[in-house]
């Protein structure tokens, strides 16, 4: 199951939005499904969205968060975001299925993943970049093996993590207008995640959305055309400590 039949039937009759970029329709652990925020959730009578463990935002056009706007809240969990009301239950070592409902093949990038402790408020969220991944070798990026995959990647809850409650930011960059000046793209998913296990370390250092990228750093500003054998990830440095 990868989306509400629901919200598949009211996006047909429902304004068209842009499906040429992706989102995160939801997250496999252990076999269970749990759904993400599905765009359409705008257009719904006010109080029937369906709760969700994603983050509802304000992209019903599918669209991106430019570099010009890194240093605004919405380059956390996309624009305008608000909290999920559900939780994902992982343990920690656990792997989670990533699905996207679709993704360009020309929007080639990296998909990196951060996690803050739990906070009803955007604002609030101090995100350690726990996973990263870009060039596979040669032209083929991770978000062609995305595609390959049926739309889905893995992702590894830290081992060591402590429990309680998460959220793990899920983001690719598109690359494809990255030679130029606010001409990359990034997607940033959220969804809340609750860890149990017998893990003692919990992310301490995190810092703020605003503080992630700068718009003219490496790997924001990046010919993807002409750059095939490295590539310089942008933002914090990787939090390796609960792995």
């Amino acid at each position: 199951m990868r989306a509400s039949t629901t919200l598949l039937g009211l996006a047909a009759s429902l304004p068209q939005l842009t499906w040429a970029h992706g989102y995160v329709s939801g997250v496999t652990v252990n076999g269970k499904w749990t759904a993400g925020s599905n765009p359409v959730w705008y257009y719904l009578p006010s109080g029937s969205a369906p709760a969700t463990a994603g983050w509802d935002s304000l992209n019903q056009d599918l669209g991106f968060v430019e570099p010009a706007s890194f240093g605004t809240v919405d380059i956390s969990c996309h624009k305008s975001a608000k909290a999920g009301q559900n939780f994902i239950e992982a343990q920690a070592g656990d792997t989670a299925i990533f699905y996207w409902n679709t993704w360009p093949d020309s929007h080639k990038g990296p998909i990196i993943n951060y996690i803050s402790p739990f906070q009803s408020n955007v604002a609030d969220l101090r995100w350690s970049k726990f996973s990263q991944a870009s060039i596979v070798s040669g032209t083929t990026w991770v978000t062609d093996e995305l595609i390959a995959n049926n739309f889905t990647t893995t992702v590894t809850i830290p081992r060591n993590l402590r429990p309680g409650d998460y959220v793990i930011r899920h983001e690719i960059i598109a690359l494809h207008g990255g030679q130029s000046d606010n001409g990359a793209q990034a997607y940033p998913q959220c969804l809340n995640f609750r860890v149990t296990g017998s893990g003692s370390v919990a992310p301490t250092s995190g810092v703020p959305g605003t503080s992630l990228y700068q718009r003219n750093e490496p790997g924001i500003i990046f010919n993807l055309y002409t750059s095939y054998s490295s590539y310089t990830y942008p933002g914090p440095q990787l939090w390796t400590a609960a792995n």
